[in-house]
């Protein structure tokens, strides 16, 4: 049996307890490529995942991973798409990108573009697909929209922010500290507002001079959801995909709804159907993937760190203070082992 290094942890501990460890390498399924890893990424479900609170869909890898970018060694042969070995790609995974080697379903899988480098890529598929899923196939963004967009220096913040302001619309974004905000209206949020400075609504009312925002990017949930109400307007969409502040509502939550004709949308990427993918890849490279080599979009990274330095990644993913991704360093095109 063929082995590769990947990521191991204990489910339920801290990050102290990550190491790298031999795993049995990725047979292929029809339909699948095989990557040679040499960058990935860290997001905020992989951390939860280790905790023990979000497990991979049924039948998928429990390496930990949503995204990865390297070089294809194998290729099935009903594959359905024209990949050759030696060909740079990224790819969506439902998990296993902290490894040597991934297998992928040849339709999640993206070319590089010639702007972004092999790093920067192995951090670009999760949170661009899913802020280009939440603001268009989900809350249907319109050109004058104004939008908030929640942990606006996040992976997924970073991203929406720059969709946004590509398709005619206004970002706002809510963050923790001032460099967060400053970094977000350098990518073209017209405003961010501080939540450990008091009550970011009213501020963002002041600023919309009463009108509110037509959509709230929210990962956060129970614990903003006044706020959330508060700020959004008449037939306002509340497009939800994150719990980090609480699953739990307590009050006249839907008394709210109804005063505003409120849409309440939420989808978690990780679980949906291969074709539902396969369909949001196909869209998102004919219509986004070609603006990062025209500078109109850029991938947005923090850090990298060696995958066998995968616990100190974690430990920033949760101190909170990254400004857009942690990348994970696997495999060098030069051939410097980083494992």
């Amino acid at each position: 049996m063929s082995t590769m290094k990947a990521v191991q942890f204990e489910t339920g501990s801290g990050p102290e307890n990550m190491s790298v460890g031999d795993v049995a390498r990725p047979t292929l399924r029809t339909g699948e490529i095989l990557i040679r890893v040499h960058s990935s990424a860290i997001n905020r479900a992989d951390t939860l995942q280790r905790k023990g609170l979000y497990p991979p869909p049924k039948g998928d890898s429990d390496i930990l991973g949503l995204e990865a970018a390297g070089e294809i060694v194998e290729v099935q042969e009903s594959c359905g798409r024209n990949w050759n070995i030696g060909d740079r790609v990224m790819a969506l995974l439902a998990g296993g990108g902290n490894a040597e080697y991934v297998a992928v379903d040849a339709c999640h899988v993206m070319p590089i573009p010639k702007s972004i480098t092999m790093l920067e890529a192995g951090g670009l598929p999760e949170v661009w697909l899913t802020a280009y899923q939440l603001l268009y196939l989900v809350g249907k963004l319109q050109a004058n929209d104004s939008v908030l967009i929640h942990a606006g220096a996040s992976g997924v913040g970073t991203a929406a922010i720059q969709l946004v302001k590509e398709a005619g619309a206004t970002a706002y974004i809510t963050a923790g500290s001032s460099p967060k905000i400053k970094f977000a209206k350098s990518l073209g949020a017209a405003e961010g507002f501080n939540y450990k400075e008091g009550d970011w609504a009213e501020k963002l009312m002041e600023v919309t001079k009463g009108n509110g925002v037509n959509m709230v990017l929210d990962c956060i949930g129970g614990s903003y959801w006044q706020q959330n109400a508060a700020v959004l307007s008449m037939d306002g969409r509340w497009v939800l995909y994150g719990l980090m502040g609480g699953a739990t509502v307590e009050g006249p939550f839907l008394r709210q709804l109804l005063s505003k004709r409120i849409s309440v949308l939420s989808s978690a990427l990780r679980a949906r159907d291969k074709q539902y993918k396969a369909r949001l890849i196909e869209s998102f490279e004919k219509h986004i993937l070609p603006k990062f080599d025209s500078m109109r979009f850029k991938p947005v990274v923090e850090s990298s760190f060696s995958l066998k330095d995968i616990a100190k990644a974690h430990t920033l993913m949760e101190s909170n203070g990254n400004i857009g991704k942690i990348l994970i360093r696997v495999y060098s095109r030069d051939g410097i082992e980083e494992l």
